[in-house]
């Protein structure tokens, strides 16, 4: 992720407005603004493929995307840890859900071969992905222990 005193974009998930932010802040502070929406979620957040496709153009900011579909039994026993998760990291990382069926296009893009598939994304990037169902104190870990939320020191 950016860090120092620069700013990043950050896409408003409610109205689509790219938004200057802090690099170094905690969304939980941001709001849209043009609508006004907080630019931070503590719930996973359902998403469509052309908001996903908003997101990796112009979005310079970390999330965590769940690609799943509602049939899929892995996937609806993961959705709590999920939640769970995205209240750990609230305001640090947003945590996003498409579902493939709705939105098969997206899946694609993504090569998704199989769900649910967890994508680490930063600044429009995959930076680590995910396949299969995880437990709450696993997605933790390794999203702890993932490069692309580690901050770099500064030179």
């Amino acid at each position: 992720m950016t860090s120092g005193g620069q700013k990043q974009h950050v896409v408003c998930l409610s109205c689509g407005a790219v938004n200057r932010v802090p690099a170094e802040g905690r969304l939980t502070k941001g709001k849209c603004g043009a609508c006004a929406a907080s630019l931070a979620t503590d719930t996973p957040v359902d998403i469509d493929a052309k908001t996903l496709d908003r997101l990796m153009a112009r979005d310079e900011g970390a999330f965590l995307l769940d690609v799943w579909a509602p049939w899929c039994g892995p996937c609806r026993m993961m959705a709590p840890a999920y939640a769970e998760a995205a209240k750990h990291f609230e305001g640090d990382l947003r945590f996003l859900k498409v579902d493939s069926d709705a939105h098969p296009k997206a899946a694609a893009r993504l090569q998704v071969r199989g769900i649910p598939a967890l994508f680490l994304i930063d600044n429009g990037r995959i930076a680590d992905q995910h396949a299969g169902a995880m437990t709450t104190p696993a997605l933790i870990n390794w999203l702890q222990n993932s490069a692309a939320l580690t901050p770099t020191p500064s030179s």
